[in-house]
């Protein structure tokens, strides 16, 4: 350990400038220098509470020229605050980087908590909270975003995203198609005067979304799987009662497949066997 210098991680507001906690006030207000992801950003926190201390500018685009300066700073016992967009550092942003150098070089680090839109998009959502798995932004590429949900499919977690107003529509979309029957819960602007929620199944969120593209940043939270039959047997019997009843009902079968997928949670490929069978039945 060093003496006298130290990494302090501070978690700032999401939205609202009231929700910065009074110690992440201390450490900025006492810092050498704050490392800010965008400086424009947090000078609007730092006016608000008329804290001066030097800012810098710590992103995705200079972390690694600036890292080595930063932990030689501290090695030499700078006081350093670093602070993010929004939240807490080190969560889809860079600050990860500077808290494993800082920890590789011996140093000290200290992490004050805070604010975090995971957990408040994860318990205002109203879906299950026994356990969750946060997966950041989802790959931009449709094969890589495919895949990467079809590995998170089988968790009994409730999922928490984030994702730009631009991409939301297609996120859904995905989401429907590789998690279909699945409850989800959509925020924008979390804390913030224009906070909007959207909750209802992956299938309603494609259509509303899909009429009124979303501002601002977007969280987005998808339920787990709801249980079902523990013997594989009751579920097709299941299935199988549901698609007679469709296709009785005058469902051809490629739309019957498509309701028996959603509705229970299944394969596309699993209900499209089913409807098959049951139609020749």
């Amino acid at each position: 350990m060093h003496d006298g210098g130290i990494l302090v991680v501070c978690a700032t507001p999401i939205g609202n400038l009231g929700d910065v906690t009074l110690r992440v006030l201390d450490a900025l207000r006492t810092a050498d220098v704050i490392a800010a992801e965008d400086t424009r950003v947090t000078r609007k926190l730092l006016a608000r509470y008329e804290i001066h201390a030097p800012l810098e500018a710590y992103h995705a685009h200079n972390q690694a020229e600036k890292t080595p300066q930063l932990v030689k700073r501290i090695e030499h016992g700078a006081r350093i605050a670093l602070v993010s967009d929004a939240g807490t550092p080190g969560i889809s942003d860079p600050g990860a980087a500077l808290v494993d150098a800082c920890l590789e070089a011996g140093l000290r680090v200290e992490v004050l908590p805070g604010a975090s839109a995971i957990l408040t998009a994860l318990v205002a959502s109203g879906l299950p909270t026994h356990a969750f798995y946060f997966g950041g932004f989802l790959p931009r590429k449709a094969g890589e975003r495919s895949r990467a949900l079809e590995s998170l499919g089988a968790l009994d977690a409730t999922l928490v995203f984030y994702e730009s107003p631009g991409r939301t529509a297609a996120t859904l979309a995905a989401l429907a198609e590789a998690l279909p029957g699945r409850q989800a819960a959509v925020a924008r602007e979390l804390t913030k005067l224009h906070e909007e929620w959207f909750r209802g199944t992956l299938a309603v969120a494609v259509a509303h979304f899909g009429e009124r593209p979303p501002r601002g940043e977007v969280s987005v939270v998808v339920g787990p799987a709801e249980e079902r039959a523990p013997d594989a047997a009751g579920l097709e019997s299941e299935a199988r009662a549901l698609a007679r009843a469709l296709l009785d009902g005058g469902s051809q079968p490629s739309a019957a497949a498509r309701e028996v997928a959603s509705r229970l949670a299944l394969p596309r490929n699993t209900a499209y066997r089913i409807v098959q069978e049951t139609a020749r039945d």
